[in-house]
């Protein structure tokens, strides 16, 4: 166990940049500085993430450090507890408390539109039902899929312009049987 002097001493060579007086005050301090962490943002993975930028900020501001007979814990101690507390307000300037944003609006039809919408599917699929299974398909394919005209009298192995007259009367016949 580091007493003491030995925290000063270390925090001496971290404001002179000694890199292995960093990992050597970690080693002496890191497990009660990590404790307060984590009893500010009662969190492990917070804690953890707070305690590497409490060894950034002791690295950056060790020179500040002054021997005055307090405890240099009590230093090491204070800078954590800060850094903790200052991503714990962070995090809850981030926080949108749900009574401040105001109404919120349903994009989503609601259950008349949806009801008139199942209503309609099913005058459409009665429609498709009367056409030719093969007449069917082609407008799907075409209208729905988007192929393409000559893809589909290839597929149906007919002539183009014969696709064309199906799709044109089947398009019909659909259009008749919706305005009944």
């Amino acid at each position: 166990m580091t007493d003491r002097s030995d925290i000063e001493e270390l925090i001496g060579k971290v404001a002179l940049g000694d890199r292995a007086a960093l990992a050597a005050l970690y080693d002496a301090t890191s497990g009660k500085l990590f404790s307060v962490c984590l009893r500010v943002l009662k969190s492990r993975p917070e804690a953890e993430d707070a305690l590497q930028d409490v060894y950034l900020r002791i690295w950056a501001k060790a020179d500040r450090y002054a021997v005055t007979g307090h405890s240099p814990m009590t230093w090491l101690i204070t800078v954590a507890r800060n850094l903790a507390i200052d991503r714990l307000r962070a995090k809850k300037r981030n926080h949108v408390d749900l009574d401040s944003v105001g109404e919120l609006v349903e994009k989503r039809p609601g259950p008349e539109a949806a009801s008139i919408a199942t209503s309609e599917q099913r005058r459409i699929s009665a429609c498709f039902e009367e056409l030719p299974p093969d007449r069917a398909d082609a407008v799907r394919a075409a209208y729905l899929d988007g192929a393409t005209y000559q893809a589909l009298a290839d597929r149906f192995d007919v002539p183009l312009n014969t696709m064309r007259t199906w799709l044109r009367r089947s398009l019909i016949s659909l259009k008749e049987c919706l305005s009944r």
